[in-house]
């Protein structure tokens, strides 16, 4: 018989891969690579269903990177409409090949019932925190396309390695009308 995890009390996390960027190897500088106008259209309408089901963020922590960036203010400027107080945190553990456990420990620091928080980033990155949250280790099953979503719950108290639920994976294409 499978036993059903619950985790009571939780916060949310969002994992949000950016948005269709520029080709690399365009850039002299891939920090530097902006989401494609396809990229901002498509990101916006994520958003925007995200918003329609309800869906708010109270800390948003990206990448430094410019596509990551634009995703995350994209996500600000859609769902903070009647929710302020939203805010876009840049951390260089975000970048890719960042420091997942320093990803980890800020997560630490946004642990109160009821809150969700974002993280807007990159692949592999992103896939691999979501395995480590889940199972305590990166399993490389997970993938996450391009303005995708994973949502985790987290328990507020207590580790967070190993210890998160997934209840959310979803690519695009599935929140665009």
């Amino acid at each position: 018989m499978i036993k059903a995890i619950t985790v009571d009390p939780y916060f949310e996390i969002y994992l949000v891969r950016h948005g269709l960027a520029g080709q690399f190897g365009d850039y002299e500088d891939d920090s530097r690579r902006p989401l494609t106008e396809d990229g901002q259209k498509k990101t916006r309408k994520v958003a925007q269903r995200l918003r329609d089901l309800g869906l708010h963020f109270d800390r948003i922590y990206t990448s430094p990177y410019e596509r990551a960036d634009q995703t995350a203010q994209i996500l600000q400027s859609v769902l903070q409409s009647g929710h302020l107080g939203q805010s876009i945190e840049r951390c260089e553990d975000l970048q890719p090949d960042g420091d997942r456990t320093r990803s980890i420990d800020q997560l630490s620091h946004d642990r109160e019932a009821g809150r969700r928080v974002a993280i807007v980033g990159h692949e592999p990155d992103l896939s691999q925190l979501a395995e480590t949250l889940v199972f305590g280790t990166v399993q490389e099953r997970l993938v996450l396309k391009k303005a995708g979503i994973i949502g985790l719950m987290a328990p507020i108290e207590g580790e967070l390695v190993g210890q998160c639920q997934l209840f959310w994976l979803v690519p695009p294409r599935l929140l665009m009308d």
